[in-house]
Parts: structure tokens; sequence; C-alpha cells
């Protein structure tokens, strides 16, 4: 029982910490080498992008849609690309409702690694070339360099408060369980000593009586 309890619990944390790091958002330092706006199909993968059903049916009865794209590359040389939707009113709640505007931003600071022009670039999701999806661009700007450091201050904040909100509910749920749980385990505690108490003294009892029996029995 206590295996499937900290299974349980493991779960638990593991799709908390899952959900915590696809919606937080990251800031990656990069080179934007372009943009683009492709065809993609609707398919299963869709559920990571921001308007997984919207698009257009055709003749074959399958679902598309346009995405736009923004190509970067990172210090090391290795290639980044993030998808540009807006999120609207939905989840995650980023509001985002620029994709175009953004689109312009990115296209204008676009550079090549002989004259790089480094800029922020502030994403959530993840990106998995098996499963062809990609984090979603919320915003860029431009860096002095790729060693600039960005604090995630939303971060800090958001996890702050996941925490302290953790805190508080630990401890409702201890005061609830002095109140009301502990005090129902100890009546039933007390309630199976009594029992057990009752049964040996009816054992007893038996076993005096049982005694009383066969006694003329064995003095025979």
């Amino acid at each position: 029982m206590r295996y499937v309890k900290w299974g349980l619990i493991g779960t638990v944390l593991l799709s908390l910490f899952a959900f915590l790091h696809y919606t937080l958002p990251r800031t990656d330092i990069v080179i934007i080498t372009g943009v683009d706006i492709k065809l993609e199909q609707v398919s299963p993968n869709s559920i990571f992008w921001a308007n997984s059903e919207a698009g257009t049916v055709t003749a074959d009865g399958k679902l598309q849609r346009d995405v736009r794209f923004i190509n970067t590359t990172k210090a090391n040389g290795k290639p980044r690309v993030y998808r540009n939707e807006d999120t609207g009113w939905g989840w995650p709640p980023y509001f985002k409702l620029d994709s175009s505007n953004l689109h312009t931003e990115a296209q204008g600071l676009i550079s090549t690694r002989d004259n790089p022009q480094w800029v922020a670039v502030r994403a959530y999701g993840w990106r998995s070339e098996f499963l062809s999806i990609y984090p979603n661009a919320v915003s860029v700007w431009p860096v002095e360099g790729p060693d600039v450091r960005i604090i995630p201050w939303i971060n800090i904040v958001i996890l702050t408060l996941l925490a302290a909100f953790a805190i508080w509910l630990w401890r409702v749920w201890v005061r609830f369980k002095e109140r009301r749980i502990d005090p129902v385990l100890e009546d039933a505690a007390v309630a199976l000593d009594e029992l057990d108490d009752r049964a040996d003294a009816a054992a007893d009892k038996a076993k005096g009586l049982f005694g009383r029996m066969v006694a003329p029995f064995r003095r025979k």
C-alpha cells in the first residue's frame, strides 16, 4: 500500500512538473535567420498548437492551416525553430493577439553569424523533432550579446505563489486532519481496544467454564 501511495504522489508531482515546464515561459538568446509561413496539416500533434481546431478542409478531407515560424540559431550553432501563433483568451493565458506584429518584428531582426544581431526570444512549449512540435514565441527583443543573462522574474513570481499556495493548502489539510480525522481514528482505536478486551475476557470466561466442565472427568 505504501508503494501505491508514493507511486500516486510521484505521478501527480511528475504531471505537475511537466505542466509547468510546458506552460511557463523560457527565454533563449539566438540569431534570427528567417521567418516563414507554412501550410501545415492538422494532425494528432496539433494538440500542442494554440488553435488546434482551426484550419481549412481540403478536397481530400484533410484539415490544413497556415502557421508562422521563426527560424533561429543558438550561440552553439544549433538551430531553434519557433511557431508564432496567437493564444487569444485560451490556455496558456498569455493573451497573445499580435502574432502578425511579432512576425514583422522578427523579420526586422534577421541577421547572419558573420554580422549577428542577438535577440532574446521568450516562448513556451516544447521542441520535438520526432513529434514535429515547436515552442510558441511570445515576444522578441534585441540584446547586446549571447552572454546576456535574463532573470526569469515571471517564473519566480508564479512559482513563489504556487509554493505559498501549496504550503497554505498543506496547513489547511493538517488542521482538518487534526480536528476531524484524528479524533475519529482515536475513537475507532479505543473502540477496537475495548472490543479486543471484551473478546479476551469472553475467551477467558469460556476457557474457565470449559475447565470446570471437564474437571470431574479428569478426576476420574
